[in-house]
């Protein structure tokens, strides 16, 4: 069976795209984003987007909604818009910005109704480590942006981004885990799936699954405790099914 292709498949963009950018990297760390403008529909918004696949299946299908991808390489946001006005896609554009120093410019507080973070770069190596995207920093903004009742997904493939993005948001007090404390979701529940879900599921390996929902108060335990062991983090109680 042939792998699964992404929404830009152009050869020439591809060898023009880094695979990696550093979001710490000088020339990133200001993109001079702005607040994205807003409509009367509600906001989805996808994080580090890419070819922006997931929101090509998702949009669509949501007329009534307005969806929006963020990314920091500005060849594939280029492409993704040029893209959804050829499809006539007009609730779908892709905006330039670094996730972790310009998240708080683009959307205003309790704007945005679903928030999603597909398959972030992993960074493996250990002196990489502060790249990753999902901090405790972020996940304060994140709940901020959200609605009462928005939602925020977060999928990777790799246990140990799971683990700690499991352990970021359990920390945060004003997001609720859909599946109770220390659980994963098993399913997507959207109707789309970004070319890297598809890859991993044809080639077997288990999608690592996190739904929280935004809710109003709640008093604030730092992660910075949850991390370093000197408060109880509920491992001991966390669910794998």
């Amino acid at each position: 069976m042939p792998r699964a292709e992404g929404v830009v498949d152009n050869v020439a963009l591809r060898r023009r795209v880094r695979h990696h950018v550093n979001p710490l990297g000088g020339k990133f760390l200001d993109t001079q984003a702005v607040q994205v403008a807003r409509t009367s529909r509600p906001l989805e918004v996808e994080l580090g987007c890419a070819d922006a696949r997931f929101l090509f299946e998702r949009a669509p299908l949501h007329p009534e909604r307005d969806f929006v991808g963020v990314e920091i390489r500005q060849p594939l946001v280029e492409t993704v818009n040029e893209l959804a006005a050829e499809q006539g896609i007009p609730n779908l554009r892709a905006v330039f910005a670094n996730i972790t120093t310009e998240l708080d410019i683009l959307f205003a507080d309790a704007s945005l109704e679903r928030v999603f973070v597909n398959f972030p770069d992993p960074w493996f190596k250990q002196r990489h480590a502060k790249r990753r995207l999902m901090t405790a920093e972020l996940a304060e903004i994140l709940s901020n942006k959200l609605v009462p009742g928005g939602e925020l997904l977060f999928q990777s493939d790799i246990w140990t981004l799971g683990i700690e993005a499991m352990v970021v948001l359990e920390g945060e007090p004003t997001l609720v885990n859909t599946q109770g404390a220390w659980s994963f979701l098993r399913d997507n529940p959207y109707d789309a799936k970004s070319l890297r879900e598809v890859r991993v599921e044809e080639d077997g390996v288990r999608v690592w699954r996190l739904l929280y929902v935004r809710r109003d108060t709640g008093a604030r335990t730092p992660t910075s405790a949850l991390l370093d062991g000197s408060a109880s983090t509920g491992l001991s109680e966390l669910n794998l099914t």
